[in-house]
């Protein structure tokens, strides 16, 4: 069941590589598109560091606190044991939805492997390093040449293929390039040539993605996003750098539009 009763889209935040911004980029996506008014529900399959899911509570906590009026999706944590969690939750997420945000561990997990052929989007966040890019590809030490696709290339190909014999959908793969300000130039054309290499032979789709900055570490506690401006006070440089960060991440995503008639908006509580 890879689309919901209203035509959900769904966006899979999946690497198997921990500390690559990948629960921080999915709270902005899913802030950045229910503040356009959209209808956006959250699943956090990690329910370890559950990272999305205590975002979101902070942020929750910040409405109740402040009485302050922001965009606020519909969210739940997986308990990573059984199917049957998994399911009733994913389904009833979908209820009403116009996007499904999905946030996965930084591991190999079978649940993580279940939302990846279910995504419509899939992401999957890297640091600008070879250390990353190992997951998806390897290189010549010398030539730094892609020799040969990894194993996790190999999984999401396994994905799309089982997506594509389920209901002939395919699954748009993007790789978002996350923290790329302080890494030597050298190493960042030497990873972009091998990027671009990859996504030839593997079909996915590179996007710029969001910097190394400490206003989103600073964020976290009052649950605020870079779309939340007004909430946070004066701006600084950094500040509008980054939210034009996010613009164009978002633009680069190509999401399509999920326009719902006014009379059928109300409040989005799930089923």
């Amino acid at each position: 069941m890879p689309s919901g009763p209203d035509n959900t889209h769904v966006i899979v935040f999946a690497n198997e590589k921990g500390g690559t911004g990948k629960s921080t980029t999915a709270v902005h996506v899913a802030i950045a598109l229910a503040a356009k008014g959209a209808r956006v529900a959250c699943l956090d399959l990690d329910h370890r560091q559950r990272t999305v899911g205590r975002y979101l509570d902070n942020r929750a906590a910040t409405v109740k606190r402040t009485g302050t009026d922001l965009p606020m999706p519909v969210h739940a944590t997986g308990d990573g044991k059984t199917d049957a969690n998994f399911e009733d939750l994913y389904a009833r997420l979908l209820v009403g939805a116009d996007y499904l945000v999905i946030d996965t561990p930084g591991r190999d997990d079978p649940f993580a492997r279940t939302a990846a052929t279910r995504a419509d989007t899939l992401v999957t966040p890297m640091n600008d390093s070879f250390v990353d890019f190992d997951l998806i590809g390897q290189v010549d030490p010398e030539t730094y040449k892609v020799t040969r696709p990894s194993f996790y290339s190999e999984l999401i190909w396994d994905a799309r293929k089982s997506r594509a014999r389920t209901d002939g959908a395919t699954i748009d793969w993007v790789v978002l390039r996350n923290r790329l300000q302080h890494i030597e130039a050298r190493n960042m054309r030497r990873v972009q040539e091998a990027l671009t290499q990859l996504a030839k032979r593997v079909g996915f789709r590179l996007i710029p993605g969001l910097g190394e900055r400490v206003i989103y570490r600073e964020l976290f506690p009052a649950g605020l996003t870079m779309i939340d401006s007004k909430a946070f006070g004066q701006m600084g440089l950094a500040h509008v750098a980054a939210r034009q960060e996010l613009r164009e991440m978002m633009a680069a995503l190509s999401l399509p539009d999920r326009p719902l008639a006014e009379a059928q908006r109300g409040v989005f509580e799930p089923a």
